[in-house]
């Protein structure tokens, strides 16, 4: 039973800790609100920039014959396209895209999706992203496609 309370206080404190953290978040939400990036949409926000990079960081350690790179700079970045949510689509998603400066100097395309809402259990967004050349696994179709 000991192990038990232990695990459910945990959780317990994970979900305070959530929604400690949230007000933003679920301020976010709510109609009207604006979000501050580079083209005033939420794809140059530095959260969405920083979770990029570190799952970035994480793929080209976990795929095999990636190159053993990081995500250094991002350039030009802006929303190229926006759906609102609605009762035909529930889910807001806004398409981005700009440019990544490599470690190895390299410049590569990048596409990614911001979906509202779509978070681990609904809670935050969720971000999708695709680095040209960096697709090995064809996730989102050839060049990226999906995200376009």
């Amino acid at each position: 039973m000991n192990r038990f309370a232990n695990i459910a206080f945990a959780a317990l404190t994970a979900f305070a800790a959530t929604l400690a953290s949230g007000p933003a978040a679920l301020a976010a939400d709510l109609p009207g609100y604006i979000y501050e990036g580079n083209d005033g949409s939420v794809c140059g926000e530095a959260w969405v920039l920083n979770r990029i990079t570190s799952r970035f960081r994480h793929q080209v350690r976990h795929v095999p014959n990636l190159p053993n790179v990081d995500i250094v700079d991002f350039r030009g970045v802006h929303q190229s396209r926006y759906l609102p949510a609605g009762e035909k689509w529930p889910i807001a998603r806004h398409y981005c895209r700009g440019q990544v400066a490599l470690s190895d100097g390299r410049d590569r395309s990048i596409w990614y999706l911001i979906e509202r809402g779509q978070g681990f259990a609904s809670m935050g967004d969720n971000v999708e992203f695709c680095v040209a050349g960096f697709d090995r696994w064809m996730v989102y179709n050839g060049r990226c496609r999906v995200l376009r």
